[in-house]
């Protein structure tokens, strides 16, 4: 596939007018022959990366009444399989509902996303929308995994560790990131997830220990009623963006880049590489993504090019395409008409309320059919009702 007309992201803040060529799923210096797509007036992004979910907990609504003081208690209150409205969403099959957090990814231009949960390989290697972390170790957090240090030793140097941390405003949380570094499970792999309560004397350690940081601004909002600290966001540490799921959070990657903004007074180009290359990196990517250049992954995403910079492209933005490994998953209804109908013959339509109408390669009959059956035809997906 070779992608003509547009304008090709290569910083955060400099895009320049290339003819785009796939071949095997990786981006070429040239072309081969196969059909060429016109995407003039748009700009073509790396595909997003999603630094944290759950993606199963997708079509539930926001659940609490904060602030909290950590997410334990946050967990204590919501957690009632027994009641409504836990058990009938927990009665979707499960892998059902990951498929719906799966597409709440691609609808919002992600291509990768760390779920924050074991890999089934089942579900994930079976035409899932979007590409989910395989290498990586995890723990929930120290509260919940008693295992915790065999569980850090047993995973590849190679690959990050990651594991709900500092999730809180009290002193419960505060000691979290000293419990850490006393287990000696803190290093270059160590990856928080929230990290609120990282005070002073925290972030010195978690600054020799070179570790990182996953922000998930609106969840911790809506739960805690804070987040990450500036000195934390300015320190130098690693950080990157997670959407956690719709049981806390405002909606999808697009939301949480505009609240991470919003929140933390930050420039476009500094929230640019936590949804692309500091993700990558965090995530100890191998192929390229997050990026776009010669021999990188062909994970892309392309948006209505109105003449501003890749990093302010995604400001409230709504992707017009979405391939993934070279291959489109996520044509927007506009633009359909530019791709030959051949490529889009098993592709169906969704649409979210207020956000946008699109084609994705995925049975949406049939994943819409199953939710139905329990939570009735106007349900939603991150928020926002879905129709089909």
């Amino acid at each position: 596939m070779t992608l003509t007309g547009a304008r090709i992201a290569r910083t955060a803040a400099s895009a320049e007018h290339l003819d785009l060529h796939i071949s095997r799923s990786r981006i070429q210096k040239e072309g081969r022959s196969g059909p060429h797509l016109d995407l003039s007036g748009h700009l073509i992004l790396p595909g997003l990366i999603n630094s944290h979910d759950h993606l199963e907990f997708n079509l539930f609504p926001r659940l609490g009444r904060g602030p909290y003081p950590n997410a334990t208690a946050w967990a204590e209150d919501i957690y009632h399989p027994d009641r409504s409205p836990v058990k009938e969403h927990l009665a979707i099959p499960k892998p059902v509902r990951l498929a719906w957090g799966g597409l709440k990814n691609l609808l919002s231009g992600v291509t990768t996303v760390a779920n924050h949960n074991p890999y089934e390989a089942e579900v994930f290697e079976n035409n899932f929308p979007v590409r989910v972390v395989k290498r990586f170790g995890w723990a929930h957090s120290i509260r919940f995994s008693p295992d915790l240090i065999s569980r850090y030793q047993a995973v590849s140097k190679r690959w990050p560790f990651l594991i709900h941390a500092a999730e809180g405003t009290d002193a419960c949380a505060a000691s979290e990131v000293h419990e850490l570094e006393r287990k000696r499970v803190l290093g270059r792999r160590t990856v928080l997830i929230h990290g609120v309560g990282i005070d002073d004397e925290a972030l010195k350690i978690l600054q020799r220990r070179r570790a990182s940081v996953v922000w998930c601004p609106s969840s911790n909002l809506f739960t805690l009623s804070q987040t990450l600290r500036p000195e934390v966001l300015r320190s130098g540490l690693p950080v990157s963006l997670g959407t956690d799921s719709a049981l806390t959070c405002q909606g999808d990657l697009a939301g949480e880049i505009r609240v991470a903004r919003k929140s933390a007074c930050l420039a476009a180009e500094d929230v640019y590489p936590m949804v692309t290359t500091a993700a990558a990196s965090i995530l100890s990517l191998t192929r390229g993504e997050g990026e776009i250049r010669e021999g990188s992954i062909a994970d892309l995403l392309a948006v209505p090019d109105s003449g501003q910079n890749p990093a302010e492209a995604l400001q409230d933005f709504c992707p017009s395409l979405v391939i993934l490994g070279g291959k489109i998953q996520l044509v927007s209804k506009n633009l359909a008409p530019r791709i030959d109908s051949m490529l889009l013959r098993n592709f169906q339509s969704i649409e979210l309320e207020g956000r946008g109408s699109w084609l994705v390669n995925a049975n949406i009959s049939h994943l819409h059919a199953a939710v139905e059956a329990v939570l009735g035809p106007r349900f939603q997906l991150a928020g926002r009702t879905v129709r089909i």
